[in-house]
């Protein structure tokens, strides 16, 4: 007998449930005077307004929250030389600099031309440091609570034993790292791993600042505390000594990026950002790579340091199909790779029937890959105008001819996301019916009853957008045949470097798998997995293997894909919904560069992975909707 949670219903939200962001970091190290930057740019202010937009540009990354922080050189005993501030505000990024900004007009109202003197801008200024830290927060712990907004601080009166730390992370052994250090968590410090990240590194920083007073060794420091980190991250601090660093895990799961010159050391979450800010081309800012370190020093000479042995490369693929922005010119061409990659697949599915199809894409996030999958419907296309027109010898003129090749693919922009709708609704009958309404459909776009609609969408989760209101929707339109098309493989399950993906039941893959093994007599599966969980648990090895694999196992590709199609169908539409997702070949091919997919295989680039998958399958199995790590 299965655990009761398992027997009750399932629930799902897919397409347009867009998977949480990543959050998004930006370092900024001046390295000329303020007096420089007044000079060259007509305001002291350059640094702090490029920082804006590093953060600007990668607002994608996080909507939860945002933080700042600034390091001052040289200050004078007893003066603040370490400011750091942070929101939760509905635009946190404008409020933070609306704050900061604040300082300056009320500065300027009694001395009006404080802007010329630099260094009494920098006296009177809290935030017109050399070194600036900037974070965008997507939340997985924490809820929306300011105080789990980046960065951290710890101060001290010793200005070496000052730090600020931020990143873009998940770490999977938090627990352990705390007993590493010796030190008992209180309640906030579990709830936040980058609470664990910082007590560690702060340890070794005072312990190499009490073995070297003046002369800590930052690099030394970062090789003892980062090789005890099980997760992926791109990580950001900067000390009161006037230290700066960037540090990345060893399979370079989370991306990071930096920029150089005399006049600036940068580094943000995405490249794009970079190239924008500081209006640079692609091949001067560089990939920071994994298990390396950028580290600036105090007088602003900056170097790259391995910090860990550097692993095989597992560079999250979900960066390349949904998070970063498309306007990295690889991520757009790999984008577009990715729905060229799909239009074999959709061809076959509508029998080349290109006359009665018409593309569209939901969300915009899509509209990159979908004309990757219009360019290769497009290339079927005019290799049979050209065979036609061969095959007709003289025999055309030109009322044929025009009519051959005048021939294009149908696009439609099916749906409109109407931002003004909200789903304030609790019931759920009434959350239902309005949840059907934040999409507007395009009406005569479609010939009833004779046209199949094909919609791609980056990736399908869960469910209930899908269900409840994509289908529903399109549905209105009365097309023959709705295929919806996946750029991304079948996401089988969790993430525990950074995506809030944790919990099994949340995937409409896995749901499928269980559903057909219920349809065939197959359940006691699910309880000799669960029960092979527990003893590995036991034994303290739920590292050693992904169980949950067994789960998939008896199924092909195309079996689940149905099942899927089935699930997000409501049943009282009749329409025929098929499914068509990304193979795990094809992805690995437009996205080369990107490997990491273990959110799709269940290959995990560390053993943590595999204790989380277990975990989370463990949680599903005993009806605890809670995270697997």
């Amino acid at each position: 007998m299965l655990p009761t949670p398992y027997l009750s219903a399932f629930f799902f939200t897919a397409m347009s449930d867009a998977i949480k962001h990543e959050c998004g970091l930006a370092f900024v190290r001046l390295r000329k005077p303020f007096a420089y930057y007044q000079q060259q740019y007509k305001t002291v202010m350059w640094g702090l307004n490029k920082l804006y937009l590093l953060m600007e540009k990668q607002h994608n990354r996080g909507q939860d929250g945002a933080g700042v922080a600034s390091v001052k050189l040289n200050v004078e005993p007893g003066y603040p030389f370490l400011s750091r501030l942070r929101s939760n505000a509905p635009q946190p990024i404008a409020d933070l600099f609306r704050q900061i900004g604040q300082e300056f007009n009320e500065l300027q109202k009694y001395n009006v031309d404080i802007a010329n003197y630099p260094g009494l801008m920098k006296g009177h200024l809290s935030f017109l440091g050399e070194l600036l830290l900037g974070h965008l927060r997507y939340g997985t712990q924490g809820k929306n609570d300011v105080n789990f907004c980046h960065p951290f601080i710890k101060r001290h009166t010793i200005p070496a034993r000052n730090l600020a730390l931020a990143g873009n992370f998940n770490l999977i052994n938090t627990e352990e790292l705390f007993e590493k250090i010796g030190m008992a968590p209180g309640n906030f410090q579990k709830q936040s791993d980058l609470a664990a990240m910082m007590e560690v590194i702060y340890h070794y920083m005072v312990e190499a600042d009490e073995a070297a007073p003046e002369t800590m060794d930052i690099v030394s420091v970062l090789k003892k505390a980062a090789p005890l980190f099980d997760g992926g991250f791109n990580v950001g601090g900067i000390a009161g000594n006037g230290i700066g660093f960037v540090f990345r895990d060893g399979h370079g799961i989370r991306p990071s990026y930096y920029f150089a010159n005399d006049e600036v050391v940068v580094a943000a979450s995405e490249r794009a950002a970079i190239r924008t800010a500081f209006n640079v081309g692609e091949n001067e800012v560089k990939e920071l790579m994994p298990g390396h370190a950028l580290i600036v020093e105090e007088n602003g000479d900056y170097r790259i340091e391995q910090i860990i042995e550097p692993k095989e490369r597992r560079a999250c693929s979900f960066e390349r199909i949904y998070f970063s922005r498309g306007s990295d010119e690889k991520i757009y061409k790999e984008r577009q790779a990715l729905g060229y990659q799909l239009s074999k697949q959709v061809l076959e599915a509508i029998s080349y029937d290109l006359k009665h199809t018409i593309f569209s894409f939901i969300p915009n996030t899509a509209e990159v890959a979908f004309y990757g999958l219009i360019k290769g419907c497009e290339a079927y296309l005019n290799q049979i105008k050209i065979e036609r027109i061969l095959a007709w010898g003289k025999d055309y003129d030109n009322e044929k001819l025009s009519e051959m090749i005048n021939r294009k693919i149908r696009m439609e922009k099916i749906a409109i996301k109407d931002v003004k709708m909200r789903t304030f609704i609790t019931e759920d009958v009434g959350r239902s019916e309005m949840v059907q309404h934040v999409y507007d459909i395009t009406y005569g776009t479609v010939q009833k009853d004779v046209d199949t609609l094909v919609v791609i969408d980056d990736s399908i989760v869960r469910g209930t957008t899908l269900k409840e209101s994509i289908i529903r929707m399109l549905n209105r339109l009365g097309p023959k045949r709705i295929i919806v098309v996946s750029s991304a493989p079948q996401i089988r399950y969790p993430d525990c470097y950074g995506i809030d993906m944790s919990k099994m039941g949340d995937f409409i893959a896995f749901t499928a798998a269980v559903e057909l093994l219920k349809e065939r007599g197959r359940e006691d599966l699910l309880k000799e997995l669960y029960d092979r969980c527990i003893e590995l648990n036991e034994a303290g090895e739920l590292h050693t293997e992904n169980v949950v694999k067994q789960v998939y196992k008896p199924f092909t590709i195309e079996e689940l894909n149905k099942k899927i199609a089935q699930l997000i169908t409501p049943p009282d539409i009749n329409i025929q919904v098929d499914v068509i997702y990304q193979t795990i070949e094809s992805l690995h091919e437009a996205c080369p560069g990107n490997l990491g997919d273990w959110y799709f295989t269940g290959n995990y680039p560390t053993p943590g992975g595999n204790r989380v998958v277990n975990k989370a399958f463990i949680n599903f199995m005993e009806g605890r909707n809670e995270r697997g790590y």
